[in-house]
């Protein structure tokens, strides 16, 4: 392991807990170090630091059964930017995979002279400083005193100054001439001075007063000075001031101008591993946006602290991002089509006849209750098998399936289920593999890399995830971030060669008027992205069509009971009774119900069986896949059922005329409506009818009309005008009669309240 002290220096105490200090001194003792080593890195935190505190704490670290060691300043150090030099190390579970970051080559870098000013005017170079910094309304924070370590070090003393405005220091820096004492201070000229390069509230010093995350501090001691500075410009980092610190190192000042304090961390972070890379060995105790750094136009022993240059490299931190991924952007070199014309490569061969390649990726779109995930694991099995899945032949493989949202027991379950239910033969059972991912799942830029240390060798045809809700790295509706997630399979589709299959939801309210490939939730990346989209919609079905559903299940039910128990000798059905469930199951009740023996052997399960047909069949739903293709033509839409647990192909294509409910033109859809409701009222006004005639007839059956009308809240001319004598009341009377049974005995009459005589008789 790298020397414990070394490692010390990529850890800041200023930035630890209570807890990680103590764990530092913990792990130095338990490795045999001195108290020493702990006292002198403590020290660094100037505020928190106490005379021997850490003796006292020290002698209090016993040694346990599980205590803190080296590792623990190791992880610490690598946490803040510490890079081992070797050139690679093993993944381990939160191991990333990235770009290498190398920019220039250290062994061929020529230094870069750096040049004292050559007239030396202290408060012109404050000025300067500040000008390019800080806006005049920004308050500055430095400090002028200091104190000398026992190591001979000269350190600040204090908090300093931070209630000053740039523009005021500005305006006195103006008239002070050259003694900038007599504005920020007397300093000590063997210590020299500090400055805060970011702006801050005016009320202290500490993190959380820094106004605007705007800089961060880059310095390295390793290199001499020729050298730092050609580095420092050679990588373009978008430096507003370039500082010499009167000792062995420049002071780059770099524009990070961060939202949020994380944002901050996360550029610094980056920022110092991209030195690091390029052959800087960075003080990483300098990553706090509040520190300070040396004070330009003061003196420092026998040398000067100056502006070397301001404003040098890309103007900004996203320029210079974006520059340093495309230096390394480990991209393909530019094809010439004319070279490659007589040796163009073979298309991948199909997984998915017609719908998807070896190494591509297909979505599977839909609502809830599509069975989605069903259809996924008919998927593994059909690859796993060599099977059909639906129409489509697909390549016999092995498939890794990640279950991220099942219990293990649940899905094992459906696999087997499924299996069962297609009536397929488990034989290729050791071509599926699962990884069971709930409440383990992670961001797919996280689990990616897992994914691929796990599956590299497995020689995986497929790889299907369910679902990606899941795995979603960022706002789903956010095409840039969605693009970045969708980056992440054709990740694991080149590093595995293998075909990547996921489901989505749909958005929400109706889905007919859209195209398929829009009706995902999220981003149109989502849609855009793959090579291959499948979506499913539902077919809103009949009462007629799901009766004859219902007709067919239970006759099949029966076939496959009569084949079980080699029961057709005793059963005389024809092929036209066989398709009549009724018929078919009164002829079986007729020969199975003979004895009791018969009964509780064949005639009970029976009833069982057809009835559990009949629920599967009123839970079955109807469904349309269409698909949107990158290499392969269009197919016509599929319609399929979904019987609970699998998916089957209409194959007597009664569902090829139904619309989804959605996509009807809106005329239609009124029609219906309206239809609807006319029938709905004249069903509650018969019942309402019947029930007021039989309240409030007498002992002729004759009651009045205005009493009825009164009764079920019509006018009297309403209830007249169904039961008078016309063409049209005779037919409602035929209706009602048909519907009141208990009144076929009776003559029906509707008289004025007022008069005698009826208003109309009819039989």
């Amino acid at each position: 392991m790298e020397d414990i002290r070394n490692l010390l220096k990529y850890i800041d105490p200023v930035s630890c807990t209570y807890e990680e200090w103590t764990q530092v001194g913990m792990a130095l003792k338990e490795e045999g170090f001195d108290v020493a080593v702990w006292e002198d890195w403590s020290r660094q935190d100037f505020r928190r630091y106490h005379d021997r505190e850490c003796l006292r704490k020290w002698n209090t670290f016993r040694g346990t059964s599980q205590p803190v060691t080296g590792g623990t300043i190791y992880q610490m150090a690598v946490e803040r930017g510490y890079r081992p030099e070797q050139n690679g190390y093993d993944l381990d579970w939160d191991s990333t995979i990235d770009e290498d970051g190398v920019v220039i080559d250290r062994n061929w870098i020529e230094g870069r002279d750096i040049h004292e000013p050559s007239s030396w005017r202290p408060a012109q170079q404050l000025i300067r400083y500040l000008e390019t910094l800080f806006e005049p309304g920004e308050v500055v924070g430095f400090v002028t005193k200091s104190w000398k370590t026992e190591k001979g070090k000269y350190v600040p003393k204090d908090k300093g100054i931070y209630n000053k405005t740039a523009g005021q220091l500005i305006e006195e820096l103006s008239r002070c001439g050259d003694d900038i004492g007599s504005v920020v201070g007397d300093y000590d000229a063997d210590g020299g001075a500090w400055i805060r390069f970011n702006p801050l509230d005016g009320n202290g010093v500490r993190n959380e007063n820094v106004a605007e995350l705007r800089y961060a501090l880059v310095e390295s001691d390793s290199m001499d000075l020729e050298k730092q500075n050609a580095v420092l410009r050679e990588l373009e980092l978008p430096i507003a001031a370039l500082v010499f610190s009167g000792g062995k190192s420049l002071h780059a000042i770099v524009k990070i101008d961060a939202e949020n304090y994380p944002e901050y961390k996360k550029r610094v972070d980056y920022l110092y591993g991209i030195c690091e890379k390029n052959g800087m060995t960075i003080d990483t105790q300098n990553r706090n946006p509040n520190r300070l750094s040396r004070m330009p136009g003061c003196v420092r022993g026998d040398r000067k602290q100056y502006i070397v240059d301001t404003n040098i490299g890309k103007e900004s931190w996203n320029e210079w991002h974006d520059w340093i991924e495309s230096v390394n952007d480990n991209l393909p070199d530019v094809e010439d089509l004319a070279s490659e014309w007589e040796s163009i490569p073979e298309l991948a061969p199909a997984l998915i006849e017609n719908v998807l390649r070896q190494g591509h990726k297909m979505l599977i779109s839909g609502p809830s209750k599509a069975g989605k995930s069903f259809a996924l694991i008919e998927l593994c099995i059909a690859i796993a098998e060599g099977k059909r899945w639906l129409q489509w032949q697909c390549s016999k493989g092995r498939v890794l399936y990640l279950n991220l949202e099942l219990d293990r027991a649940s899905c094992l379950h459906r696999f087997r289920d499924v299996y069962n239910t297609l009536g397929i033969r488990p034989e290729s059972l050791h071509n599926i593999d699962i990884w069971n991912l709930r409440g383990k799942s992670m961001p797919m830029d996280k689990l990616a890399p897992k994914l691929i240390r796990r599956a590299e060798k497995r020689n995986y045809a497929a790889i299907i995830i369910d679902p990606i809700y899941k795995v979603i790295t960022g706002d789903e509706n956010s095409a840039d971030q969605m693009a970045k997630f969708c980056n992440q399979f054709d990740l694991v589709c080149t590093s595995l060669k293998c075909a990547v299959v996921y489901c989505h939801h749909h958005s929400k309210g109706s889905q007919g008027q859209k195209k398929a490939i829009d009706r995902a939730s999220g981003s149109g990346v989502f849609a855009r992205d793959p090579d291959a989209v499948l979506d499913l919609i539902e077919l809103e079905t009949t009462e007629e069509l799901m009766a004859q559903q219902e007709n067919k299940s239970v006759c099949q039910a029966i076939k496959i009971f009569l084949d079980t128990n080699n029961l057709w000798d005793r059963v005389e059905a024809d092929q036209d009774m066989q398709l009549n469930s009724r018929q078919f199951l009164d002829v079986c009740e007729n020969v199975l119900r003979r004895d009791k023996v018969a009964e509780w052997k064949y005639w009970i399960p029976l009833s069982k069986q057809v009835e559990e047909a009949r629920e599967r069949a009123r839970g079955m739903t109807a469904w349309r896949i269409e698909g949107t293709l990158r290499e392969f033509a269009r197919f016509k839409p599929v319609n399929v059922w979904f019987r609970y647990p699998a998916h089957y192909l209409d194959e007597s294509n009664v569902l090829n005329d139904i619309q989804p409910e959605s996509e009807k033109p809106s005329w239609e859809k009124m029609k219906e409506a309206k239809a609807k409701k006319i029938e709905q009222e004249k069903a509650d006004n018969l019942s309402a009818l019947m029930v007021a005639f039989e309240g409030l007839e007498d002992e002729n059956g004759v009651a009045s009309a205005i009493d009825i009308a009164e009764e079920i809240g019509v006018s009297a001319d309403t209830v007249k005008r169904w039961f008078g004598n016309g063409k049209r009341a005779r037919q409602e009377y035929k209706k009602l009669f048909e519907v009141f049974e208990n009144l076929d005995d009776k003559r029906l009459y509707l008289r004025r309240k007022e008069a005698d005589n009826p208003v109309g008789t009819i039989e």
